[in-house]
């Protein structure tokens, strides 16, 4: 997401910078960025998503600043893909994410079994007996159902509950884990 100068600050790059500046103080808290010292400046993320066979790796930090369209693009390939609605992705897992990826230092995207669900969606999978939180975090846009290719769900799992950030679920039958940025737990 920029534009390819050997780290300096050209005119191109400083008005980018000046224009996210600008959408992010229109940006609804949740989506500005934390300023906590341990959040890296600039943050990377991937994904693939195993219903639609997107890829997506982009910046969505940039010097510790949100970028909008990064976002923006995160939120639709996480999108519920069965009525192809969207909803912007919480920060704080896309965060979560990026710490369990460098902790386990994987170098593969996250395949996402389960993004953002619908309400309707996640209503018809409960009714399906499918096991499904009548209020999951799903519909709010702040958890996801993953794996990451070479890397056993359960060492997965023991990332993700090291991090002390939210639930976490582990799906050994089904080769997923959840995570969210609710109330810590884990099942």
């Amino acid at each position: 997401m920029n534009d390819g100068s050997p780290g300096g600050l050209d005119r191109r790059r400083f008005l980018g910078l000046c224009g996210r500046a600008a959408l992010l103080a229109l940006l609804p808290l949740p989506l500005r960025p934390a300023m906590a010292a341990n959040v890296p400046q600039d943050r990377v993320i991937g994904f693939l998503n195993t219903h639609t066979g997107e890829k997506l790796i982009c910046a969505y930090r940039e010097g510790g600043v949100i970028v909008p369209d990064a976002i923006a693009a995160v939120s639709h390939i996480l999108r519920d893909h069965r009525t192809g609605e969207v909803k912007l992705i919480d920060t704080r897992l896309l965060d979560l994410l990026a710490d369990i990826s460098r902790r386990l230092e994987a170098h593969s995207p996250f395949h996402v079994i389960s993004g953002y669900r619908s309400p309707a969606t996640n209503a018809a999978m409960r009714r399906a007996g499918r096991g499904v939180a009548r209020r999951s975090f799903h519909i709010q846009g702040k958890a996801i159902d993953i794996r990451i290719p070479g890397i056993d769900t359960r060492i997965l799992c023991r990332a993700a509950l090291g991090e002390h950030r939210g639930g976490v679920g582990h799906y050994p039958a089904s080769d997923f884990v959840h995570v969210d940025t609710g109330p810590v737990r884990h099942w």
